[in-house]
Order: C-alpha cells, then structure tokens, then sequence
C-alpha cells in the first residue's frame, strides 16, 4: 500500500477529503501539520462545548491507496484542479506492512480497577493479584474501563459487594458495569440503551463473562431498582432526572457519572426536586455523584 500526503490549508480540508474519497482511496486522515511545535493548535472542546475551531491552520491530509500508481495519479489529477491552490505535496511513500491487530492491542493493557478487581482483555493474562475480573475487548460500544468516570462506577459497585440487589444500568454501553454488579453478587440486572449495538455488546460480554444480564432498548426498565446506574454525560442526566430517579426503590442508590467537576452544582439542582446528589469519588476531573432515597 501507498500513502499520498498533502499539506493544505483550514479551508481545503473537507474538499480534499472529499475528493479523496471520490479517488477511491482506502482511507483518508487529517492531523495538525504543526503538532509538536509551537504552533500546535488544540480542537477538542470539553463535553457539551462546542471545539474552539473547526479545524487546523495547517492539516497534513493522507491518503491510502493499493498501489504506487493509484496513488500518483490521484495526485496527478488533484494538482490540476482549482481547489489545490494553497496546497503542496509532501510526497508518496509506501505503508510498511505491519500486525495491525497486534499493535493495537498492544494499546491495551489490563486496568486495575481495585488490587484485586481487574478489566482484562482477552488476549492478556489474568494478573495474579485478580480475585475478580472482567474479560472484555475494545469495541464500538463505550466501556473499556480505561476513563475515569467508568473506573469511578466499578469501584463503588466494588465497596457495595452484596448489597447491590436489583441493578439497572442505564445507558449500558458495553455493560461493563451490569457485568460489574453481575460480579459483586447483583441478581436480577437490567442494562438499557439506546444504541441496539450497545444492546448487543452487552448481550455479548455478559455472556463471554459467563453472567446474567437482562439487555435491552430503555422501555426494558420497569419498577424500582435497589441500585441505578448512569455513566452518560452532564446534559443528559439533567434531562433524565425525573426519569431515573423513578426508578430508585426506597433505600436504593442512584449513582451517576460523566460529570466534570465544575458541574456539580447543576447536577445538585437537577435532581434537587427528587434526590440529594453528593460527590462521592474524583479522577482526573470527573466526579461520581450518588444519593440515597
């Protein structure tokens, strides 16, 4: 394979892009043709904000093609076009093969969630120190247990081992923290989303996990739940509060992440009307937020 990289201004990136995939190329990318100077430009904005910009001052934009002469061509025939002024070739260059599964998964490594509680891929071995642990694989549903506000989740569900009773994750993503509950002695688990992928994956890994979860679209939550988990985002569970804390069975737990720190007092007010919302656990600018009915 044979990638064609191109150096081009802000405005020229979507119409590259574009005409890229027109030319059949297998992939394009786009990264900061500044990073690691000074002049390197950050993009992405905090959950619920907008990103500062739409794009770099200066983007390398790379595409791959099968063959050298795929890749000429489509450079031959960019160059010709009005579009291109502003825009330079860096050049052509062959992709060195390489184990793409395997360098990928070398990203991932087991976490520790607790000394003896682990997420592990499965292509690693169990830590020795694991009493419990969770295989699980990266996929297109969110819950690997590397971010914070899921590591934050799985620690509390860990500190209540046995006393978790009925559990509804609410909004399951991969089900990580269904199969977490499943693990600390939960018995009757309802994991809902939106996304019938995320149904699915958690389909899946409770089953690769060999436990119990009952997955679904969110009508699947009915009645009152001993414990009820959301890891979604501030904006979100503002919108879910009335919903969610219906379902907190009296003496039952709410417990709820992807909170930012500065969010909390929002959050307070949100589910003032029903619940009293307490900073329960920190990382790395999140926070978990619990309340007891």
């Amino acid at each position: 394979m044979f990638e064609l990289s191109l150096l081009c201004p802000e405005d020229r990136v979507e119409t590259l892009s574009d005409a890229f995939d027109a030319l059949e190329a297998l992939s394009v990318s786009v990264e900061d043709a500044d990073a690691q100077t000074d002049a390197e430009q950050a993009l992405f904005g905090e959950p619920g904000m907008p990103a500062p910009r739409d794009g770099w001052q200066r983007s390398r934009v790379t595409a791959l093609f099968p063959t050298q002469a795929a890749a000429e061509e489509a450079q031959r025939l960019l160059q010709a076009q009005d579009f291109f002024e502003g825009c330079a070739v860096l050049g052509v260059a062959a992709v060195q093969e390489q184990d793409w599964v395997r360098l990928t998964q070398s990203q991932f490594a087991p976490v520790e969630i607790t000394p003896d509680f682990w997420i592990v891929p499965t292509w690693h071995e169990l830590p020795q120190a694991a009493r419990r642990s969770i295989r699980l694989d990266p996929g297109l549903a969110f819950g690997t247990g590397t971010h914070p506000t899921t590591r934050m989740c799985l620690r509390w569900i860990a500190r209540h081992d046995g006393a978790l009773g009925r559990v509804l994750d609410y909004g399951c993503g991969s089900g990580i923290l269904a199969i977490g509950a499943a693990k600390f002695g939960a018995q009757d688990i309802d994991a809902v989303d939106i996304d019938p992928a995320a149904v699915e994956a958690t389909r899946q890994n409770a089953q690769a996990n060999g436990v119990q979860v009952n997955a679904g679209l969110p009508e699947r939550a009915q009645g009152g739940y001993q414990t009820v988990l959301a890891n979604i985002l501030a904006t979100p569970l503002k919108v879910l509060a009335p919903l969610l804390c219906a379902h907190v069975a009296q003496g039952g737990s709410l417990v709820l992440a992807g909170i930012l720190e500065r969010q909390a007092q929002e959050l307070q007010e949100a589910y003032a009307p029903w619940l009293a919302l307490e900073v329960a656990d920190s990382e790395d600018g999140w926070i978990l937020m619990t309340a007891r009915r």
